[in-house]
């Protein structure tokens, strides 16, 4: 074989035929690589999260124009003076979400006045350095112990999730387990390890058994786990409004609805001193996250869980009890949630009160399905929503915003994470969703037009083909039929004057009535 058959066949001899394309050029394969990672981006949760965040303070920021004095104000002149109307609105809003950086993340008003306090005294270097970042980064330190207990709280619901079971019963279940470690913390006397140790431990405890109790129900008689724990959230919060009326957790004082305080020996240790309230807790967080990875993907117990949420009949075939996994799930979540209000008595509040749970029970719910039951996405949600109330709690004192607008701005978010298509049509990504449905769409519109232009042509061929045949059936005589004049009864003839002295009272047999041998339409005849 010639060197010019080699090239021609694009193989060597004795190798066999093979491709003579060429490999694509690198910027080709470059633009290919980008649009695939451009699809990859657009059909990830991330975007759809982001946008939902973006979309949501959109939307709080209307409410804030709407609810600015000043702002509704030049808006009665806006024709007049609009750049009047645009800078309020601009410094309403900016202010506003400023106002809730600086409470949520880092205060740099803050950290200046420290800074600058401590230089009039004389000081600099790091005697100027360590009290302004005290100052600077203490909203993000508050940040980081309101997100601990909710952490904990949303790893928990994060098992019920994954496992099929909508647990509702996170504030019953937070709310028992802080009673159990704060009545053994502040009853109780015992060694420092040992003693906080017996408090956590009561905390799980109690909240399991909490737990457990809707998981029996479920498992033995059926009953629906979203009626059972919202019940025992009520159960939970009248029994502590009563035992706050007993002396048993009230103590001396039983005037008011408290507790006595937490023994030191019980509560969690300070992680930057006393002058900030971050605890130890922070690493039980953690620890909550990792257990929830190891669990529902390293154990035999979470495998179980998993395959019974995902398809219980499956499961039950495959050897795994739905009823006793649906106990384990319940008390495994409730135990997790228990420990969330251990710490947060032991660490935070340091007293039992009627309003110890707070929200903590419910937003740890909207946490775990922002977070998509991951260890990671309920880490990262539970910071963000941590973010949002203690900077929105700053934002209410310095700018007067009400901190209702944290509550919309969370609704939302959870809103629209809930409904991706919904996001992505916002941003034009509609055929994301739906990926091929324009190429459908064209290739139908097509086929439409084909069809037609088809139909079309042939009624015009089989009309062009029947017009001789029937004029060659009708003959010179009726082809040449002519008005001769007024018929027998005086009136002109016409088509009802039939050559055998037929008349219109008859029956019908001229050219409007169907004939045999000639049919009435010639495109009827062709169909």
């Amino acid at each position: 074989m010639s060197t010019v058959d080699v090239a021609a066949t694009g193989s060597a001899p004795g190798i066999g035929s093979g491709s003579s394309d060429a490999p694509p050029p690198p910027e080709q394969t470059a633009e290919s690589a980008l649009a695939r990672t451009l699809q990859r981006i657009a059909r990830g949760d991330l975007l759809v999260v982001v946008m939902s965040f973006v979309f949501a303070f959109l939307i709080g920021s209307v409410l804030i124009i709407i609810a600015d004095q000043e702002v509704r104000e030049t808006l009665g002149y806006f024709f007049a003076r609009p750049t009047d109307a645009l800078a309020a609105i601009w410094q309403s809003v900016s202010e506003a979400y400023r106002a809730m950086f600086r409470g949520a993340i880092f205060d740099g008003v803050g950290w200046q006045r420290a800074a600058d306090a401590v230089r009039e005294a004389g000081g600099s270097g790091t005697y100027v350095l360590i009290p302004a970042a005290t100052a600077g980064f203490r909203p993000l330190t508050e940040t980081l112990t309101v997100a601990t207990p909710l952490i904990i709280a949303s790893a928990g619901m994060a098992v019920s999730f994954r496992a099929g079971l909508f647990n509702i019963g996170g504030t019953g279940q937070l709310i028992v387990g802080a009673m159990a470690a704060g009545y053994v913390g502040f009853t109780y006397d015992l060694p420092v390890v040992i003693h906080l140790l017996t408090c956590l431990v009561a905390g799980i405890l109690a909240g399991g058994i909490w737990g457990g109790i809707a998981g029996f129900l479920k498992a033995r008689f059926g009953a629906n786990e979203v009626i059972s724990t919202i019940m025992l959230n009520w159960i939970a919060t009248y029994l502590l409004f009563f035992a706050l009326k007993t002396k048993a957790f009230t103590g001396a004082n039983q005037s008011q609805p408290t507790s006595p305080s937490i023994g030191e020996n019980a509560m969690l240790p300070p992680l930057l001193g006393d002058g900030f309230r971050l605890h130890a807790g922070l690493l039980l967080a953690a620890g909550s996250a990792v257990l929830l990875w190891w669990l529902m993907s390293r154990s035999t117990m979470g495998f179980h869980f998993r395959a019974v949420g995902s398809n219980p009949r499956a499961a039950q075939v495959a050897g795994i009890s739905t009823a006793r996994t649906s106990f384990l799930v319940l008390a495994v979540a409730g135990a997790l949630v228990g420990l969330a209000g251990a710490v947060h008595v032991l660490g935070t509040e340091k007293r039992l009160t009627e309003g110890v749970a707070g929200n903590i029970g419910f937003d740890a719910i909207t946490v775990a399905l922002l977070g998509r039951s991951g260890p990671v996405g309920i880490v990262l949600a539970g910071l963000l929503f941590a973010a949002l109330s203690t900077g929105g709690r700053f934002m209410e004192s310095s700018q007067g915003v009400p901190l209702d607008l944290v509550q919309v701005i969370q609704v939302l978010v959870v809103l629209f994470i809930a409904a991706p298509p919904l996001v992505r049509t916002l941003i034009g990504l509609r055929h994301v969703d739906n990926p091929g449905a324009a190429a459908r769409v064209r290739r139908a519109r097509k086929a439409r037009v084909s069809k037609t232009e088809v139909a079309a042509s042939a009624a015009a061929t089989a009309e062009s083909v029947s017009g001789p045949t029937h004029r060659a059936a009708v003959g010179p005589e009726d082809a040449s039929v002519k008005d001769d004049g007024p018929s027998a009864d005086g009136g002109p003839s016409g088509p009802d004057d039939t050559p055998d002295g037929g008349s219109a009272d008859g029956p019908l047999d001229g050219p409007d009535a169907p004939d045999a041998d000639q049919p009435a339409d010639p495109q009827e005849d062709a169909r």
